[in-house]
């Protein structure tokens, strides 16, 4: 009994450390991926992108329980950020805030395309299953991707301070209200509103054409981040029409549901990023199917 007192904590650890090591291995070996054979990517129509919607609207009410717990975090961590922006006397920054937030949605609804995946496969799709999965190979891709689109966030911020300080600018406002009245009545206020909204596209346009297939990509398949990134831009080329209107429902619904308190993202985002899952199971085909 003494020995195996003693003895079973050093061989726990050393099992734990193991592990750890191992799956810290597979995370980086992920984000190269094994997928050598590169998918095909097909025409999409508007009618796909209802269909896709669609099948989003039922993968929610299938799992809305289980999807709520899974995404309660994101509307909570965008109205903190809007609180802390508006008590630190940096209210030029909540619409950049706000519109920019979509940025980093791609991201926030990994575990929604993990469920869609499993639901479509007939296996189970509670939200612990989903996190369960993201494991392995999936999470290193998946984290460098975020980061990425993190870092993309992070600039359209920063773009946007430097337009307000070109324009408006060192003037700082304690009222959203008197921010508007000025970005509306006076000429620099309507240069800041220009070359915000030109800009807040560019980066828009960026993020849509990265994000639109490689996330639900890097969950389906061991493809790794550079073929994932290759394929998503590959889809937007190939489909400008659809993906144009893509993103137009998907920033129109996200800004929607951040008008009550971000509240309304518990349900938007569900549906979006499950409709996202069945738009990449439309948009490609991998010539074996065998793989992965």
């Amino acid at each position: 009994m003494t020995g195996r007192t003693i003895g079973n904590p050093v061989s726990w650890s050393a099992q734990k450390l193991a592990g750890m090591g191992r799956g810290v291995g597979h995370a980086i070996d992920g984000i190269g991926g094994h997928q050598i054979a590169r998918p095909q990517v097909n025409r999409i129509e508007l009618a796909d992108l209802r269909m896709a919607l669609r099948e989003g609207a039922r993968d929610f009410a299938a799992l809305r329980s289980d999807v709520i717990f899974l995404v309660a975090l994101y509307p909570v961590i965008g109205f903190i950020l809007a609180v802390w922006v508006l008590n630190a006397g940096q209210v030029h920054l909540l619409f950049p805030l706000v519109a920019g937030f979509p940025l980093i949605g791609p991201a926030a609804a990994v575990g929604l395309y993990e469920m869609s995946r499993r639901r479509e496969a007939g296996l189970p799709a509670d939200w612990g299953a989903a996190l369960s999965a993201l494991g392995g190979r999936v999470l290193g891709p998946v984290l460098m991707l975020g980061l990425l689109l993190l870092v993309v966030f992070v600039l359209w911020l920063n773009t946007a301070h430097a337009i307000w300080a070109a324009t408006l600018g060192p003037q700082t406002y304690d009222s959203l209200l008197v921010l508007l009245r000025d970005c509306l009545t006076t000429q620099a206020g309507r240069e800041m509103l220009i070359l915000g909204v030109a800009t807040g596209f560019l980066f828009a346009v960026l993020v849509l054409s990265i994000g639109m297939v490689s996330f639900p990509m890097l969950i389906d398949r061991p493809v790794g981040v550079p073929m994932a990134l290759a394929t998503s831009l590959a889809v937007a080329r190939a489909n400008p029409g659809a993906t144009a209107a893509w993103g137009m429902i998907v920033c129109g619904a996200l800004l929607l549901g951040m008008i009550p308190f971000f509240a309304g993202l518990i349900v938007v985002l569900p549906i979006l990023g499950h409709a996202t899952w069945h738009l990449y199971r439309r948009a490609v085909t991998f010539p074996d199917p065998a793989a992965g």
